[in-house]
């Protein structure tokens, strides 16, 4: 729905073909309800809150069986979404720790967990779908994109398109 085709150069290096998109804008409209829809549709769609969840349940966690006690690799809503859409709502309301998870997937397409013994790389090659709200309630035109959204810019950069939506 949202993405390319992947890429492998002479040297071995593969180029991402899914495009991180971004929707900022004024509260009220509608951003969430696109992303609701279009991980509906979407055959591996994945929606979540970026309030709701933590770096784990977007990335991968460890969880041990009742029965047998063993411990079992959990993948998050990122890994989740391999090869389909990730719709990420309230991306600016996370927290620190949280968003530097995301930043692997963005760039790498991979989860890389090394928890309680077990070491694994998961793929994630899913495409983000994010939406954020500014600020300070509303667009500031005056200021830039960076100084109207709490998102680091190392993290916005990973964005392919960046959408604004204002309330006129």
């Amino acid at each position: 729905l949202v993405g390319g085709c992947t890429r492998k150069l002479p040297d071995g290096m593969r180029i991402r073909g899914d495009i991180n998109i971004c929707l900022m804008g004024d509260p009220g409209v509608a951003k969430s309800q696109l992303l609701k829809h279009v991980a509906s549709i979407t055959p591996r769609g994945v929606y979540t809150t970026g309030k709701g969840s933590s770096g784990v349940g977007l990335t991968a966690a460890i969880t041990k069986d009742v029965t047998t006690g063993e411990l079992a690799l959990e993948g998050g809503a990122l890994v989740l979404a391999d090869r389909g859409i990730c719709a990420i709502d309230e991306f600016d309301k996370m927290d620190e720790a949280d968003r530097t998870a995301i930043h692997e997937v963005m760039e790498q397409q991979t989860v890389s967990v090394a928890k309680a013994g077990i070491v694994a790389t998961l793929n994630a090659r899913a495409a983000v779908l994010a939406a954020a709200n500014p600020l300070y309630g509303r667009y500031n035109r005056r200021k830039s994109l960076s100084e109207n959204v709490n998102l680091p810019n190392s993290l916005l950069s990973r964005f392919d398109l960046m959408f604004l939506i204002l309330d006129v």
